[in-house]
């Protein structure tokens, strides 16, 4: 890997594209794990390979190639998600309310809507930790958080989640 990431920094593309091809699957599952869609996922790619070619040079570590390629992974599927709260719908959208109340009147949940009702950085903490099965470690990091609270992300939305489908009285055994 060093030497493809060597020749890739002296302007090899065909190097480039060797190293996020062995890495494909794991890229397009990040990518998804964010932006829930295939195109949207398809674009944050293309962009992380453009931003990749460009910057290359700027990589100090060789071995830190794939969490370096993650991290610029991670913020192109958040700037696509930042443009995508920007569109403003005309007509306002119910469906939400109608899910919340079906979910009370039936207390039937699927994971996506339980998802729903965390934050942001919870929900993105979840997805890696239990999507992905990344550590807190690579969560921290992909996050440019510190591992303290990357932990604490998870821990709180799991409360959350417990709260939410009735496990209030629900005893942890330590």
């Amino acid at each position: 890997m060093k030497r493809l990431v060597k020749k890739a920094k002296s302007g090899d593309k065909e190097a480039l594209m060797q190293l996020v091809l062995g890495a494909k699957d794991e890229y397009y599952r990040l990518a998804y794990t964010y932006v829930e869609n295939e195109h949207d996922a398809m674009d944050a790619l293309e962009n992380m390979i453009v931003i990749l070619y460009e910057k290359i040079d700027q990589l100090q570590k060789p071995e830190s190639f794939y969490s370096w390629s993650k991290t610029i992974l991670v913020n192109e599927c958040r700037a696509l998600l930042r443009k995508r709260k920007k569109i403003v719908f005309l007509e306002q959208d119910q469906t939400e309310q109608l899910v919340d109340e079906s979910l009370i009147e039936t207390d039937q949940y699927s994971f996506d809507e339980l998802l729903t009702s965390l934050s942001p950085v919870q929900k993105e903490a979840v997805q890696m930790k239990y999507f992905l099965d990344y550590d807190f470690e690579t969560i921290a990091k992909l996050t440019n958080v510190p591992v303290s609270t990357a932990k604490s992300r998870v821990f709180q939305a799991l409360k959350k989640l417990r709260i939410t489908l009735g496990g209030d009285n629900y005893e942890e055994t330590r």
